[in-house]
């Protein structure tokens, strides 16, 4: 019913805004990667938003860009997976980091998000398996191949936060094998 916002941002209280439309203001919850990205209070701000309505209340999300918004109806469609949980999800993570966790099928970096167990993180990736595209965030190469994948999951073992070791992917040629991407990754992350 209410697709996007735009006005004027009123408040700001993580996760919570207030964007004052024409003298009206809605309350609408953001994920912290949105919320990192607001202007100033009293600035004009456009949020594409989602609106649930339970029996007890009407609660819109907002979201800085259509990437977000789709991934959080992705996963509010799971199962044990509620509009609370996929905000931490997107709050933790960014689009193009669930992407990849789901391609790779890896467990541990979802459980890293505050409120996903081991459970849940596994349920997670099986029925987000397919849905993650390059329209959520894995940009226009699709996805990754199975040697980045194969390199960042070692970067992540070797203790490399998940934005450390993605950034080092990046630097790499595309067709460079699983050793030697990790030889050069490493030199990468100790210059």
């Amino acid at each position: 019913m209410i697709g996007r916002l735009q006005g004027v941002l009123a408040d700001k209280n993580p996760p919570q805004i207030v964007v004052d439309c024409n003298g009206v203001g809605y309350e609408v919850d953001v994920p912290m990667s949105t919320f990192y990205n607001l202007p100033a209070a009293g600035e004009k701000v456009t949020l594409l938003t989602h609106l649930v309505v339970r029996e007890d209340a009407q609660l819109l999300y907002g979201f800085g860009s259509s990437g977000e918004r789709e991934a959080f109806r992705q996963l509010i469609k799971i199962s044990g997976v509620g509009p609370r949980t996929a905000l931490s999800v997107l709050s933790g993570m960014s689009v193009a980091d669930i992407a990849q966790a789901v391609t790779a099928q890896d467990a541990g970096r979802l459980v890293k998000v505050p409120g996903i167990g081991k459970k849940t993180a596994e349920r997670l990736l099986l029925e987000l398996k397919g849905k993650f595209g390059p329209d959520l965030g894995l940009g226009a190469g699709g996805a990754t191949s199975d040697s980045q994948t194969d390199i960042l999951q070692a970067l992540v073992a070797l203790g490399y936060s998940d934005k450390e070791a993605a950034a080092s992917l990046k630097a790499l040629p595309k067709d460079v094998g699983v050793s030697e991407g990790i030889k050069l990754a490493l030199k990468a992350l100790n210059k």
